[in-house]
């Protein structure tokens, strides 16, 4: 197991390659919230064969740390995991690179794109999208939310059928039961204040009124996949960002929710290799 100091922080990566005769370009996955990079591992997989593919898990989920080594923390601020990025990309010494991320990471990724565009050659955004402020509808989230994360107990992954029940929201396909409880055993295990803290970074009004004005800016190759009965970030979300800016291409597959990659992987890896213009 890999592990990088990042802003103080021991995070989490791991390379997937394959042998080549050429140095190949890389692409960096981000996982989404209260997730790991491991469900992106048959994506990575896949696309090794033109690319390095180099996965981590963000700061305060999976097997990354929360906090520095002498206890003190990062704010959960979508623009310090767009920081974090940085470093680890620096720290690796990588100058330019292909991104993908989803969910909730592909909003640290747009901010990334804007504030770093020299460091990126194409971006994909996996179920993305903006979305209007709602007081009401916010506060109810939270509350929820706040639950959620409050409430997850280590046996919950052994009851059976749990991760069954705890993907439903998210699929509109299955996917294999081994990715199900990997997603279900991260979301147990990811740290309590990053996974709350990031609740209410992510889905805010900040960000309702930031995101637009930062996918009008963009000036990267963007690709926008989204998953047509997505119930997390709908369709309709994606159409609405990828109409601000001429630099952001709209793909949508049929009968996939908010794990296209997993639902769908054929077509979702034909999307991605079309618009890399990688066959």
């Amino acid at each position: 197991m890999s592990y990088i100091k990042v802003r103080g922080v021991e995070h989490y990566y791991e390379w997937i390659k394959k042998p080549s005769d050429v140095v190949k370009p890389v692409m960096v996955f981000l996982h989404g919230w209260a997730g790991s990079c491991r469900y992106w591992r048959s994506t990575a997989e896949a696309l090794a064969d033109k690319f390095d593919c180099l996965l981590y898990d963000m700061r305060g989920f999976g097997r990354s740390r929360a906090e520095t080594q002498d206890s003190s923390k990062l704010s959960y601020e979508l623009t310090e995991y767009a920081e974090d990025l940085a470093v680890l990309l620096n720290e690796l010494n990588l100058e330019r690179v292909y991104i993908n991320a989803h969910s909730m990471s592909a909003s640290i990724a747009t901010l990334f794109f804007n504030r770093y565009p020299q460091k990126v050659i194409k971006g994909i955004l996996t179920c993305s999208g903006i979305f209007e402020y709602d007081e009401k509808a916010f506060a109810a989230f939270y509350k929820f939310g706040g639950l959620v994360v409050k409430f997850r107990p280590q046996w919950l992954g052994k009851i059976p059928l749990a991760d069954r029940i705890f993907m439903a929201r998210f699929l509109h396909r299955p996917i294999p039961k081994a990715e199900r409880q990997a997603f279900l055993q991260d979301f147990i295990d990811a740290d309590y204040d990053s996974a709350l803290g990031t609740i209410f970074t992510s889905v805010s009004k900040e960000q309702a009124e930031t995101m637009p004005l930062e996918f009008a800016k963009l000036t990267v190759p963007t690709l926008l996949i989204a998953g047509e009965y997505d119930l997390i970030i709908p369709a309709d979300l994606g159409r609405k960002a990828a109409v601000l800016s001429d630099k952001v291409q709209l793909e949508i597959i049929a009968n996939t929710a908010h794990f296209p990659m997993l639902e769908d992987p054929e077509t979702y890896l034909q999307k991605v290799r079309d618009f890399l213009g990688n066959g």
